[in-house]
């Protein structure tokens, strides 16, 4: 990778760590804060990763780290995406070119990259906990001075863990700050009555009058005693019910709200938080930010601008690669096309997604079919009972959800879909290696967690007009039950995808080609590796079958029998890990019809998987067409050998 030099500003340029920022004036804040924003502008533009909410955050960012003596107080982003300015503050700078790049930095918060990073984060909605845990534990050690922050957005607020650790946090008498990141955004614009409500305490003009006037009030009346500050802050949390809309949940949740304020003022920020510091137990601060602040094009378009790619910081232009050749579809968007279309055929067929309508293209049904779309927030779990319930009722619910996040609803998979045998279609989008997200986001593990849960069906696409089939096959009456169909990100390789739809058989692979010497057997897209790697081997004078399997559960037994029959030597590849796996699949039908044969799995390993680009990580991982061809080379030396 090319190292483009970036240059920080005199400021920033003399911070390596916080104990630096800490020796500045406050007076210095704004332009350490200015400075930062161009920073991350400059090195995004070049190198990529996320932006917008990084942007946002700037201000709010270096107060944290001013008034706070991180690491020791323990501060925690949830999700991650908004902690670029926190990396480069936390002795990272020199290193931030290689972030979210193979080897390089991670995109999101790690413990084992920084102590200042204090809990590992990906998926949405763990900060609460994360730092009540950490709160409890530092009160039972007697560490009472010890800061524990949880920085959520609004987004991740609507996760149910978020607040399942606010009901806790309100009785544990934790010395815990949750400051809440309120910018009416995830990556989609925030949806539900969270949203209606966080826009009433920030809209409210009375109410932020009454609660300035309240504050000037107690500012004044400290040199007059406790007993009458005690008495007018009564007052005030009596009447901020009555002025809004609705009482103050957090309140009635046990915590001290303080807020709403401007996320940007800097300085004031910090004189909030120096405040919060002497004041015990669980409090909220309220900040009300703007995505992609600082960047116009980022601050009008922030679900364009959450991880756009290379730009020009000049003039704003998303710098894409220049092609002149049609281009295949992303698999996402060969799903959004096609989900319009079966549910144009069929009115009983609707789409649900937690909170990624644009990650998952199910914005395209959402534009198209308003009433027949559902983005629930952030609440996977609440994504797919909700699909149960839709289920029983008659419809055919898709619930999209990526395959790292579809763990996140595990239980409601079994006990709400597989137990009552419900018609819901989990399309799992990102599986297998999802790229420069690296370990919280490869969907390394959903073929092992769903071909274990009874009445399943557990597929996989080879290429997107078999994508486009098996959603149409998984809405036929005769396989109404639960329905899992799994692809990856990115794009495919067919430049003519759109084909009339056509059934596949629930449990039919099909046989792309034949051979003498050994069989491969693949599931899903690895079965392009694996194609790839069959051509080289030609050239090599090795003759390969080929078997897309398409169903890991129920497997083509029949064309399983044929495989062990005719082959001694076999080879199964899958984008998934090999514990448990498809591979494994392969060797229980082995075991339990007494076939014998040399059976190599090739996948991703029992272990975790950093981030890169997909094609580096195949490499790594040792399935890759290059992989393939060397193993399956390697393995007829073994077996010409012992002969």
């Amino acid at each position: 990778m090319q190292n483009i030099k970036i240059y920080a500003g005199p400021h920033l340029d003399q911070i390596n760590y916080p104990e630096d920022l800490r020796k500045f004036a406050e007076s210095d804040l704004v332009k350490i804060s200015q400075e930062l924003r161009q920073y991350i502008i400059d090195t995004v533009s070049v190198y990529g990763g996320h932006f917008g909410a990084s942007l946002g955050v700037v201000e709010l960012t270096v107060a944290l780290h001013y008034a706070f003596n991180t690491p020791l107080d323990q501060l925690i982003f949830d999700v991650g995406h908004q902690a670029y300015g926190h990396k480069i503050l936390t002795g990272r700078r020199s290193q931030f070119h290689t972030n979210r790049v193979y080897k390089g930095l991670s995109g999101f918060p790690k413990r084992t990259e920084s102590e200042y990073d204090a809990f590992g984060v990906g998926h949405s909605s763990t900060s609460i906990s994360a730092a009540l845990g950490m709160a409890v534990a530092s009160k039972l050690k007697g560490e009472h001075d010890k800061q524990h922050i949880a920085v959520i957005g609004d987004g991740a607020l609507t996760g149910g863990m978020a607040f399942e650790g606010l009901n806790h946090a309100g009785v544990a008498n934790a010395n815990i700050i949750v400051v809440l990141n309120d910018n009416c955004m995830s990556i989609d614009p925030n949806v539900g009555a969270l949203k209606e409500y966080l826009t009433d305490i920030t809209t409210s003009p009375t109410y932020n009058k009454f609660k300035d006037d309240v504050w000037k009030a107690l500012d004044k009346m400290s040199k007059l005693g406790q007993l009458s500050q005690d008495i007018l802050s009564k007052v005030h949390d009596t009447l901020k019910g009555g002025l809004l809309t609705h009482s103050n949940l957090f309140e009635a949740l046990g915590f001290r709200y303080f807020g709403p304020v401007d996320g940007h003022d800097v300085n004031h920020l910090v004189k909030i938080f120096n405040d919060l510091k002497k004041i015990p137990g669980p409090k909220l601060l309220h900040c009300v930010t703007v995505k992609g602040k600082g960047f116009a094009p980022a601050e009008k378009d922030q679900t364009k601008w959450h991880a756009p790619g290379l730009f020009d910081k000049t003039s704003g232009e998303i710098i894409k690669s220049a092609n002149n050749t049609p281009q295949p579809p992303k698999f996402q968007d060969v799903f959004g096309h096609s989900i319009v279309e079966l549910a144009e055929m069929n009115p009983k067929i609707v789409g649900i997604t937690p909170a990624m309508p644009s990650g998952s293209s199910m914005n395209i049904m959402m534009k198209a079919m308003p009433d027949r779309a559902f983005d629930v927030g952030i609440a996977e779990q609440h994504a797919v009972t909700f699909s149960a319930g839709l289920a029983t009722q008659g419809m055919i619910p898709f619930c999209n959800i990526y395959s790292t996040f579809m763990q996140r609803a595990y239980d409601q998979v079994v006990h709400d879909v597989a137990l009552q045998k419900l018609h819901v279609i989990f399309c799992m989008d990102r599986a297998g290696l999802a790229g420069a997200d690296g370990q919280t986001h490869h969907g390394m593990l959903d073929i092992p967690y769903m071909r274990c849960v009874p009445n399943m069906v557990v597929s996989a696409p080879m290429n997107e007009e078999e994508l486009r089939n098996l959603m149409y096959s998984a809405t036929l009456d005769k396989n109404a039950g639960p329905f899992s169909i799994r692809y990856p990100r990115g794009n495919g390789v067919m430049i003519d995808w759109k084909r009339p739809f056509a059934e596949i058989v629930v449990g039919k692979g099909r046989k792309l080609r034949d051979g003498k010497d050994m069989a491969i057997l693949s599931f899903g897209t690895a079965g392009l590796l694996a194609q790839t790697a069959i051509n080289l081997l030609d050239k090599d004078g090795i003759s390969c079958a080929h078997y897309d399997m398409r169903f890991v559960k129920p497997l083509d037994e029949e064309m399983l029998h044929e495989v062990f029959t005719k082959y001694k030597q076999i080879i199964t590849v899958e984008d998934g890990t090999i514990v448990g796996g498809f591979g494994s699949a392969i060797l229980e039908f082995m075991a339990e019809n007494h076939y014998h044969a040399d059976v190599t799995r090739m996948g991703m390993p029992d272990r975790i998987v950093e981030h890169g680009e997909q094609h580096e990580l195949y490499a790594e991982c040792g399935f890759d067409a290059k992989s393939i061809q060397q193993m399956a080379k390697s393995v007829l030396g073994v077996r010409n050998m012992a002969q």
